[in-house]
């Protein structure tokens, strides 16, 4: 499978992403990188500027706050999504675990796409409104 393919396929799980065709999902796949980390490997830190959204290909990893372990996340899970939008401060740490390989996307070449091709911009915000009314339905129960 081509890589191209292969990032469509991770980012196609993420909601902010699920709206968008596959034309558009190319485009922003070729702006990903396959990154390998290991065990110890601090993949994002608790307060500095979000800059980057991740996917985890293969391996293991573990999210603390204010230095207490709150998940551990594996294959198929994902971080860092609104830093691709917001540089806010990172809420959380993200360790390694074991060998790991991720999908990462930068916020400059993000922002670069969507000053490219701005209809991207409406398909991600109807995502991420689904995600949110997803959210606060279950809040509601």
């Amino acid at each position: 499978m081509r890589r191209a393919e292969q990032y469509q396929r991770v980012l196609l799980r993420v909601p902010m992403f699920q709206a968008c065709t596959k034309r558009e999902l190319t485009m922003v796949s070729r702006l990903a990188e396959d990154v390998r980390y290991e065990p110890g490997d601090v993949l994002v830190r608790e307060g500095a500027r979000g800059e980057e959204f991740f996917v985890i290909v293969e391996g293991q990893a573990e999210v603390s706050r204010g230095g207490r372990k709150v998940a551990v996340l594996g294959p198929g899970d994902f971080f860092g999504e609104l830093a691709l939008l917001d540089p806010a401060p990172r809420d959380a740490t993200v360790t390694a675990l074991t060998p790991m390989e991720v999908v990462v996307l930068g916020r400059r070449e993000f922002t670069g796409l969507l000053a490219e091709v701005p209809t991207i911009a409406r398909r991600l915000l109807l995502g991420m409104a689904r995600r949110l009314r997803e959210a606060d339905t279950q809040v509601v129960r």
